[in-house]
């Protein structure tokens, strides 16, 4: 069950996607610890290396607190949100703080990575940014050196756009919804070429709906008849074989994404489960 009011900000934000290993050491008690030694940390960097003593009020504010309702099951770990803040030297200190980064960790039904691993890690295999890239990096750089773990930008492939779009399109809502959108790359011309493929939303649901055997579950067989019906609809009108191209966009009212590896997550009722999926795509490039 989650609290919308929570998770509000996850709502309609473009985030990056990162996979991360397993945190060594970290522990929830020392969260204010973190947060001012990240701070110095990052004041440290954008003066280029100089010192900084821990403590002192810096321009940048880094709170992190812990969201109990963005994990799947009780075996999964609670959240873990960074924010950091800038403070205007010129406004008063009653003046509120501007919120310029936002990065959670998360793992929703993450046990496949959990199992595994000893107690002294913390299995927060999901990492979502949204902001500047230098503060990412930053920001990144100091979890790295103080729990040994790793970083990677998370990658989507097309065939794995694909499972999103067969799923999400098959969402019901219960108001009027944005179109289905599929957007392909065409390989190997001169100049780049995309091609948009829009679907009413009533349509996709209702060819999901003729392909889909099994109530509550998908197979891959599913997705490649969902896919391959929509192909043979567009080339039967403009005569163009979109299993050619490269599958690099999907947008749906549920939620978006890119295969850069950006989502947007647009209906908080599918949350969990675009949570979920996200979580399966960075354990899977973690092991």
């Amino acid at each position: 069950n989650v609290d919308p009011q929570k998770t509000a900000f996850v709502l309609r934000k473009a985030w990056t996607l990162y996979s991360v290993t397993p945190l060594y050491r970290f522990r929830r008690g020392r969260l204010r610890d973190y947060a001012r030694l990240l701070g110095a940390f990052i004041a440290a960097e954008k003066q280029k290396g100089l010192a900084v003593e821990v403590g002192v009020e810096l321009d940048i504010k880094v709170a992190l607190s812990s969201l109990a309702d963005l994990r799947g099951s009780e075996q999964d770990q609670a959240a873990l949100l960074v924010q950091l803040s800038s403070r205007s030297q010129a406004s008063s200190r009653s003046s509120e703080d501007k919120l310029v980064w936002s990065g959670w960790f998360c793992s929703v039904y993450g046990e496949d990575l959990s199992e595994n691993v000893p107690e002294d890690f913390t299995c927060l295999p999901l990492f979502l940014t949204h902001g500047a890239e230098s503060y990412t990096s930053m920001v990144g750089s100091w979890f790295q050196k103080t729990f040994d773990c790793c970083f990677r930008r998370l990658a989507i492939s097309p065939l794995n756009l694909s499972w999103m779009v067969a799923m999400w399109a098959g969402c019901k809502l219960d108001r009027a919804t944005s179109a289905v959108e599929l957007v392909f790359s065409v390989p190997r011309l001169s100049q780049p070429l995309d091609i948009s493929y829009a679907i009413h939303p009533e349509d996709a649901q209702a060819l999901w709906d003729t392909v889909q055997k099994t109530p509550e579950e998908i197979t891959q067989e599913e997705v490649d008849v969902f896919m391959d019906c929509l192909y043979a609809h567009f080339h039967r009108h403009f005569k163009i074989r979109l299993s050619a191209a490269k599958l690099v966009k999907v947008s749906t009212a549920v939620a978006s994404a890119h295969c850069d590896g950006i989502v947007k997550i647009l209906h908080s009722q599918y949350l969990p489960g675009v949570l979920m999926l996200l979580t399966e795509l960075a354990i899977s490039q973690i092991q």
